[in-house]
Order: C-alpha cells, then sequence, then structure tokens
C-alpha cells in the first residue's frame, strides 16, 4: 500500500496526573529513581513488559487506573514531588534565550535554555537508557553518563548523533552456545522524539553529499534533562533504499555505510546545527567517528567570520576537544583514500583545496599519497585539546601516536587524560540511593564529589548497608532466574531444564560478576585455564562461589562468539550448572542489576589493552568489590583497601605466558583472599571486613570515578579556555587568528634554516648532588627573530644511549647576538639528585600548544 496516512492516539490523562506526560518525554526521569518509582507503582508487571518505556507503558494503561490514580492522594503526592524535582532541576531559572529560539518570539520550551558558548558534543552512540538503543557499548554509555551530568550541573552543552531504527543487535545464543543477532526495528514514535525545528518553526532537513549523489535526513530532538540531544536519520522517503538504510544500524560493517554514517554525523550535525541557528564555540569530538565535523566547521568559520581557510585552520583546533577511548586496532579507524576521495570530492570544492589536501589531515606526517585515512590522526589534527581516558591510557597513547609527533619525546606528545566517571544516579540501586538520602541529604546526586561525603559514608550502619546489598543481590538472582528461563523457553527446552532454571544460583552465596564485551582481549577464558581448580571453587561445601557472565561479541568475531560457546559447554557441567549462567542480551538493564547485586567484579583484559573501563566504577559505588588485573581505572582506583589485584601490573611480551601467569594469580586471589574475607564471619555475624572494604570502595566511586568530575574537569581544562579562545579569536575581524596564520606561514618558509649547536658545558668531570654548572650553545636562526622562539635544554637520567627517561626542560637565556642571525643562549643545570644524566639542546616556536606541539611541526635539535 502506498501513500498511507497515519496518526497516533495518546491516552486521556486527567488533568491532576497531566505531568506523567510531560515527564514522558524528558528522559530525565530515568536516573530519578523517585521518578522511575513514579511509573513503576501505576502497574508493575506492565511496566516491566513495556521495557521500562513510559510513552509506550502510559499508552497501555487502562482509562479505569488512570481515573482511580487522579484520586489516590498518595500518588498525587508523590507526583508532586517529582514534578518540584524536574521544575527546579530541569527548567531554565531564569528562562534564559533558546539557542533555537534565539531573536525569535516564539515561546521557551522546557529545556531550551542553554545560554551562550555551548558545546557542541558529538558521539556516534549514546546509551542513555534501555528503551532508546542507540548504543553499543562502554563508548555510549559514557556518553550518555556525560549529558547526564552536564544536566545536572547545567552546563551549557548539546549532543550530536544518529538515530538508529535497527540499533545494536539483540543478541540470543542457540543449542550449542552459539550468538545469534537479530535486529529488531525502533518504533521512533515510542521514544520520546520531537523534530527539531529551525528559526521559522520548520522541521529542519540536511543533506550531505555521496558517492550516489546527495542523501537526506531529517533531524529529531531528545531532551536528556535540561540537555538536547539532536540524532539524524535518512530513514525517509525522500532517499533511495541504499540512503535510507544508513542510519538501520549501529557500526555497520560495510566500510562504505560506515563512512558515510561518519559524514553524516560531523558533516550533516553541523549542518544541522546551522540550521538551527546553532554555531558551536567548542566542539567536542567523542572518538574519531566524528573528525569529519571539523571539515565542514571550518567551512562555517569562514563563512561566519569573512576569513580564508589558513586562517579558520587556526581557529579550529584551539576550540576543539579530541577524546580517544581505546589503543586496540580496531577501535582506531582508517580508510582507504579511494573510498574516501568520493566523499571529500564535494567539501574540498567547497573550501577549495584540492582532495588530496584533506585527505592529508588524515594521514601520519610523510606518508604517500596512498596512505590510510586515520580517523585518530584527522581528529588529533584538528584538536589542540586531545585526551585519553585514564592515565595509563594516557601514557599508552602517547606512545602508539609518538610518530605523529615524530620529533617529540615520548612524554612531550600532546595527548593527556581524563579519566572516565560515571553517573552515579543511574546506576545506584534504590536500596542505596535511600541511604544515601538519610546520611549524606537528599542533594548528594548533584554533589557527590564532596570531600565530607566520605565522613558520613563511614556514619552508615554496616547492618543496614548489609542488609541493603543483600537485597541487591536477593533481586540480581531473581532477574537471572527469570532471564534463564525466558532463554530456555526461547530455545524449546524440556522441562526439567526449566525446572533447574528456577533454582539456578543462591541467595546466600559469594556472586562474581563478569559482564563486558566478548572481546579476545578481555580473556573471559582465563577463569577456564585450569577447569578443575575453578570447579572445586564453584562446588566447596563451605565456601561456595557463583559466576553471572554476561556480554555480547561483535557479530564478525568468531572469537568471541566461541568464548561464550565455551563457557557455556564448561557451564553445563552437571555438578556446577546451578553455580554458573550466561545471561545473554547484555544491556543498561541487566548490567543494572549486575552492578547493584553482584558482590565482586571481575575484569582481566591483557594490561594495557583497557583503555578505562567503567563498569567497575558503577560497581564500586554500589558497594561491590573489585578484583581486576592493573589496567585502565583500576590503576588508579586500587588499594587493598577496597578490593584486589591480579598480578602486579607487569605487561608481557608472550600473551601465552601471560595468561599462565595470571590465570594462577586469578585462582590464588579469589582462593586465599576474596573467598575467606567474604565467609569470615564471627558467630554466624554479617562480614565486618567486608563491609569496610565496601564502605571503602563506595567512597572512592563518588570522590573520584563519578561522571560530574570528570566534565568539571573537561570544562576547567578544555572548554572554558577553549571558549575564551573562540572568543578572542574572532574578535575584531579574527585579528588574532590571521596572525596567527601568517606566523605559522613564515614558520614554514623559515624553520628550515634554523641550526643549533650541541651544547656545551663548562665544567667537565663529575658532580655531587647540591653542585650546578652552566651549559651553553650557539643558535643560527636565520631570519627569525629571537623573540619568536624558546631554545631549551633537554635533559635527564639516560634511559639508552640515545634517549632519556621522563625529560626536562630547561629554558635557556639569550647571552649575546652575534650578528647575521647567530646567538649564544645559556642556562644553568642543578644537580639534585643522583643518576647518570643526558643532555641535549633544541628550538621551539614560543607561542600556545597548538604551535609548539602541532603535528609535524616545529623543532630542532642540537
Amino acid at each position: 500500500m502506498k501513500h498511507l496516512q497515519t496518526f497516533q492516539v495518546f491516552p486521556d490523562i486527567p488533568e491532576k496526573l497531566a505531568f506523567l506526560e510531560t515527564l514522558s518525554r524528558n528522559i530525565w526521569w530515568c536516573w530519578q529513581y523517585h521518578g522511575v518509582e513514579l511509573f513503576r507503582r501505576i502497574d508493575p508487571r506492565l511496566w516491566s513488559w513495556s521495557g521500562r518505556n513510559p510513552i509506550l507503558f502510559l499508552t497501555y494503561i487502562p482509562q479505569k487506573r488512570l481515573e482511580e490514580l487522579s484520586k489516590d492522594t498518595s500518588f498525587l503526592s508523590h507526583l508532586q514531588r517529582v514534578q518540584k524535582d524536574y521544575e527546579r532541576m530541569v527548567l531554565p531559572n531564569p528562562p534564559a534565550p533558546s539557542p533555537e529560539r534565539e531573536g525569535g518570539d516564539s515561546p521557551l520550551r522546557f529545556g531550551e535554555g542553554l545560554g551562550e558558548g555551548l558545546i557542541a558534543y558529538f558521539s556516534m552512540e549514546f546509551g542513555i537508557h534501555e528503551s532508546i538503543p542507540i548504543y553499543g557499548g562502554g563508548l555510549g554509555i559514557l556518553a550518555g553518563d556525560h549529558l547526564k551530568a552536564a544536566s545536572d550541573m547545567k552546563i551549557p552543552l548539546i549532543g550530536i548523533g544518529l538515530l538508529y531504527r535497527g540499533g545494536y543487535f539483540r543478541q540470543f545464543l542457540d543449542q550449542d552456545g552459539w550468538q545469534q543477532e537479530e535486529y529488531p526495528e525502533t518504533d521512533i514514535y515510542h521514544l520520546p522524539l520531537e523534530r527539531a525545528k529551525d528559526r521559522q518553526d520548520n522541521d529542519i532537513k540536511v543533506s550531505i553529499d555521496g558517492p550516489d549523489g546527495k542523501v537526506h535526513a531529517v533531524v529529531w530532538r531528545l531532551m536528556v534533562g535540561c540537555i538536547p540531544l539532536y540524532l539524524l536519520d535518512t530513514n525517509i522517503a525522500e532517499n533511495s533504499p541504499e540512503a535510507r538504510e544508513i542510519t538501520a544500524r549501529l557500526y555497520a560493517g560495510e566500510q562504505k555505510i560506515r563512512v558515510y554514517q561518519e559524514i553524516l554525523l560531523g558533516v550533516g550535525g553541523m549542518r544541522a546545527l546551522d540550521a538551527m541557528g546553532i554555531h558551536p564555540a567548542v566542539c567536542h569530538l567523542n572518538e574519531g567517528h566524528s573528525a569529519f565535523s571539523s571539515i565542514e566547521r571550518l567551512y562555517q568559520i569562514m563563512t561566519a567570520h569573512h576569513v580564508n581557510l589558513k586562517t579558520a585552520l587556526e581557529i579550529i583546533p584551539r576550540t576543539t576537544v579530541f577524546t580517544t577511548h581505546t589503543p586496540v586496532a580496531a577501535g582506531n579507524e582508517e580508510f582507504h583514500p579511494g573510498l574516501m576521495r568520493p566523499f571529500l570530492k564535494p567539501l574540498a570544492e567547497r573550501l577549495n583545496i584540492s582532495v588530496e589536501e584533506i585527505l592529508s589531515w588524515g594521514q601520519s606526517p610523510g606518508a604517500g599519497p596512498d596512505a590510510p585515512v586515520s580517523m585518530f590522526v584527522l581528529g588529533s589534527r584538528m584538536s589542540q585539546y586531545c585526551n585519553g581516558v585514564s592515565k595509563l591510557h594516557g601514557k599508552v597513547s602517547r606512545q602508539l601516536w609518538s610518530h605523529i609527533w615524530r620529533d617529540l619525546p615520548e612524554n612531550e606528545v600532546p595527548i593527556t587524560h581524563i579519566t572516565n566517571g560515571v553517573h552515579i544516579p543511574s546506576w545506584l540501586s534504590h536500596e542505596m540511593a535511600l541511604l544515601f538520602d538519610r546520611y549524606i541529604g537528599p542533594e548528594w546526586c548533584l554533589h557527590p564529589s564532596q570531600p565530607d561525603n566520605d565522613e558520613r559514608i563511614d556514619h552508615i550502619y554496616d547492618e543496614e548497608l548489609w542488609r541493603a546489598h543483600v537485597m541487591n543481590r536477593s533481586r540480581l538472582i531473581r532477574t537471572c532466574r527469570k532471564m534463564m528461563i525466558q532463554q530456555y523457553k526461547r530455545r524449546n527446552a524440556p522441562k526439567d531444564i526449566l525446572r533447574d532454571a528456577e533454582l539456578a544460583l543462591d541467595q546466600d552465596v559469594l556472586t562474581i560478576a563478569f559482564a563486558r564485551r566478548f572481546a579476545t582481549y578481555k580473556r573471559a577464558y582465563l577463569l577456564l585455564q585450569d577447569p578443575d581448580r575453578l570447579e572445586a571453587i564453584l562446588t566447596s561445601k563451605t565456601h561456595p562461589v557463583q559466576f553471572v557472565f554476561a556480554g555480547k561479541a561483535h557479530p564478525r568475531d568468531n572469537e568471541g562468539k566461541d568464548l561464550i560457546r565455551r563457557l557455556i559447554h564448561f557451564a553445563r557441567r552437571a555438578n556446577i550448572r546451578h553455580r554458573m549462567v550466561f545471561i545473554e542480551d547484555y544491556d543498561i538493564h541487566l548490567a543494572r542489576h549486575l552492578v547493584h547485586g553482584a558482590d565482586v567484579w571481575l575484569n582481566t583484559p591483557r594490561r594495557p589493552l583497557e583503555a578505562c573501563g567503567t563498569s567497575g566504577m558503577k560497581a564500586a559505588i554500589n558497594g561491590v568489590l573489585n578484583v581486576s588485573v592493573l589496567d585502565g581505572w583500576w590503576c588508579e582506583g586500587y588499594s587493598d583497601k577496597r578490593g584486589w589485584r591480579i598480578g602486579n601490573g607487569e605487561e608481557y611480551t608472550d600473551p601465552a605466558y601471560q595468561d599462565a601467569v595470571e590465570s594462577q594469580a586469578l585462582y590464588n586471589v579469589l582462593e586465599n583472599e576474596v573467598i575467606p574475607c567474604f565467609y569470615d564471619r564471627k558467630n554466624g555475624d554479617i562480614p565486618m571486613r567486608w563491609l569496610m572494604m565496601m564502605k571503602e570502595s563506595m567512597k572512592m566511586a563518588m570522590r573520584i570515578f563519578c561522571s560530574h568530575r570528570m566534565v568539571a574537569e573537561y570544562y576547567s581544562r578544555f572548554y572554558q579556555p577553549a571558549k575564551t579562545r573562540m572568543t578572542e579569536l574572532v574578535s575584531q575581524h579574527a585579528q588574532e587568528a590571521v596572525e596567527l596564520a601568517a606566523q605559522l606561514e613564515r614558520l614554514r618558509s623559515l624553520w628550515k634554516y634554523i641550526r643549533i649547536e650541541e651544547p656545551i658545558r663548562e665544567n667537565d668531570g663529575h658532580f655531587r648532588v647540591g653542585e650546578s654548572f652552566r651549559v651553553m650553545t650557539t643558535v643560527n636562526l636565520g631570519e627569525i627573530r629571537p623573540d619568536e622562539v624558546d631554545v631549551e635544554l633537554y635533559y635527564g637520567i639516560l634511559k639508552s644511549v640515545d634517549a632519556l627517561s621522563l625529560g626536562h626542560c630547561e629554558r635557556m637565556d639569550m647571552l649575546q647576538a652575534h650578528g647575521n642571525g647567530e646567538y649564544l643562549y645559556s642556562c644553568n643545570i642543578s644537580c639534585n639528585v643522583s643518576g647518570r644524566y643526558g643532555f641535549t639542546a633544541r628550538v621551539i616556536p614560543r607561542g600556545d600548544d597548538r604551535i609548539r606541539f602541532a603535528p609535524g611541526g616545529f623543532i630542532t635539535w642540537a
């Protein structure tokens, strides 16, 4: 049938309950436990059946039930409390002009008061709630938590992503335990979406150019508290069937579709913002998928401020933040130039440059024209502010990408780190939230990192904390049993298997959770290295243990799928099948139950491939204790007062040997430390040492690893300076940016003539701690002036014949000008610590970090 006309029928909600409809249209409710409970209490079974989707849920509430609720004083009191919190935390106060309505007369709609100096946060996926399936894993969950924290903190930020009709896949296992994938289509009319409007209140539609012609996309808006998230969607009638598939699935397998998605996210996302009259002061690229946004932004800067490309290229990097999330090669995308050229040709024509020049922005310095285009290289080249997501990941990233800054020492590669955090209200159990309300105060969720929260957590009665945790564990086990029965019914399992599922797991047994993406570097197989020893741990008569596994393998990762199959086969052993389960279709809903109810969160990545690993943080805030390899965030979080480590942070060249060593270390820590601690209960009392560790774990997560701390750090270190620079660079007809572009051209033409001689020290011989000596060098700067450069002595402890460990810089002073561009420089070195040192000298440009440390930039060594 063609030309169907559509309409939708909504429930007739009584006036006293009208706020329910408002609440259902803003995903803010999902991190307010009173908001979640408001919906759930209407009809708990229907709430669960609807997938905890309030829009779908409300359409199935009988009119009679709605009339009853409109007269229920208890329910109305609950509703009024949630409404007051919503008005206080979401609505602008006082109302600020909306970026969509700037200069217009239209009334301000809720959540639009974002003020000036907007930050645009681009991400390929956003994990906000299980009812909005536009996420695949940790990257998306992190992005969702970023938006939620920004809403709590009233940060002027907006999100840009894609609306996937099929989302990420649903996972099912066949009889042999092999993963199967399904992509059910999402009904967007059951999501809290509305069409984004321009300043004339027209629906927005944008286009991008591809090898097959124009692709059109509509723009939807989803409110995350007071933060708007804009999602582009190509599933519209104007597009060809192939173009409609661009936003069908997250992380499509075909390379051409992946390029389309990333062009749509970056270029289309910037065009959508422009159509709404939104011109962000700062762009934050959450991973390299959105790096093409900088190319479109160049054109917008050139047009808006009447500057040329060279000037725009000085503005964009100084106002762009780029976060890299993984050191794993598969996560750092590269595309062949032949695939990219048809996509980049229209962008090159708009910028009046060659396609080859744009390609070179994504290629490593010195690479040939056919070198792959790296989204990391493009993202980092267009960003002055570049960071990894943990301290160790920052170090690993500097090693991994040092070839881009080939003349810089590794420790000076301009990739810093901001350790990830989790949005605590989203991941804290209801029972724990009630304890926090009582002992910390009802406003704790807005200020989780306050120092005095530590002392207040210590004041929680041990019995209350343990009772809350036991309730969480019981709920997890009930949920696992329910989901296992559903799994077996789908496979048409016999009745005896269904009866076994009803008895799986035990309410009083130490419960260990392993839930994450089933990539091989996560090493889910580490537990299976010694099956007999694992079986003995599981079946102990006095100190039994049970495991809950969950996680998806990438559809094309057969090794990951085989890991799942091996676990399933092991768990089918007759004497352990009640002690080890695998729950299908890992999503936010299941993750929430696991981080609430497990006793131990197990993490076994191959160091240093885990960039951060935020699931352990979510567990920690609920008092779950971590047992982990010292990788990612656990390098910063570990203390023997709040968890256990597997190994001592070693890195091995032989993976098989590493697995053998660390599997034994895992068994040892479980048998000798974790299990005895859990079952150490004098006179049958509660486990006091375990409870002390739970409190330490909760304090750590709240103080250090919450998303409010993370977003505050992004704001102070990156967003605020970048916003300031934007104002400075575009003021007075972009005068400073023009001067920076001219200076860059000058350096490019003259830098090659700089020469610096080997530095000479005044005194030979050995030195004692406390002594100092002078070092001098002669520099020929050619036509470059001394005030345009810094001459530095670079010194440190010798690591090898030609390498220093943790080098330090000492600025040298000019002593004499010899004429013809030649100058004498000197400085003093203080001998503070004994050891074998080396030193040399270098010349670098004077200016901000963008000039000093630009990829393939300017540095001359003696």
